[in-house]
């Protein structure tokens, strides 16, 4: 276990030092986040010079609370994915694994940058959220923590899928490391409940955890009131999706070993 961690370590610090040596890097970290939160921030405040007093920061709320939270989610799948393309891009995959790396020791590594990419990314946006539009999300009381944590999850069983995808076809599904996330937003009810979609697409909204996330939210922002049903069914859900996505990556990845794509996979 002592090996393994070190080498966890290795694979992180690397990836770190990455950081340390490019400001723009740095920056990169934080400015979509950021930038999200400007648009929809004025977008909340203008919005609410529309209604009345109370419905008015009601609906910021809301907003600001789903642009904020789905960003934890998109920074979490964005992490994984983009620490996996590094390691693409710069031809290391086959140096890694001539050493005595395990797939799974990478993964945990790349979960692990994923964390602080979380961290650089949504924390300077929750700043700018309550320094412009004294929007507080710690509002939203301890459960917040259990928010955080079921969309980190999903972030990260979307970019197994995701990564699974470059083992299988190579460098032409690199793109959706950028695209897998955002196309299901519409059924992740981020800025509406559920009940307006379509029936069919409810079906698609409850079967992913971030839907049951944000009508978790909702419930807390107009009734005070915390739906542990729906905390339930995202926990069970990101359980099966996490399990399903292991399973793909494993496969995958075996099959890139034996065929030899993990040398010359992106040429």
């Amino acid at each position: 276990m002592k090996h393994s961690a070190r080498r966890i370590w290795g694979l992180m610090y690397r990836h770190l030092v990455l950081y340390q040596n490019s400001w723009p890097r740095l920056v990169e970290l934080a400015y979509w986040p950021v930038l999200q939160m400007l648009i929809w921030g004025f977008t909340a405040t203008f919005i609410a010079t529309r209604m009345s007093a109370g419905p008015a920061v009601t609906a910021a709320a809301m907003l600001l609370g789903g642009v904020l939270l789905w960003e934890v989610a998109l920074r979490s799948q964005m992490g994984v994915a983009v620490s996996f393309l590094e390691e693409l891009w710069s031809r290391n995959l086959g140096h890694v694994f001539v050493s005595p790396m395990r797939p799974w020791e990478m993964v945990t590594a790349m979960l692990g940058m994923s964390v602080l990419r979380v961290l650089a990314g949504v924390l300077p946006a929750v700043l700018v959220a309550w320094l412009l539009y004294a929007y507080d999300l710690f509002a939203l009381g301890p459960v917040l923590v259990l928010f955080f944590a079921n969309l980190m999850l999903m972030g990260w069983w979307v970019a197994l899928f995701v990564v699974s995808l470059i083992l299988r076809h190579g460098a032409g599904a690199e793109s959706l490391a950028w695209t897998m996330l955002f196309a299901l937003t519409p059924f992740s009810a981020v800025f509406y409940p559920v009940s307006v979609l379509p029936k069919a697409m409810q079906a698609v909204a409850y079967a992913l955890p971030s839907a049951h996330v944000f009508e978790g939210m909702r419930g807390v922002l107009l009734h005070g009131v915390v739906r542990w049903d729906h905390m339930a069914a995202a926990f069970a859900l990101n359980a099966v999706w996490m399990a399903l996505a292991a399973l793909v990556f494993a496969g995958q990845f075996r099959a890139a070993r034996m065929s030899g794509a993990l040398l010359n996979i992106g040429e």
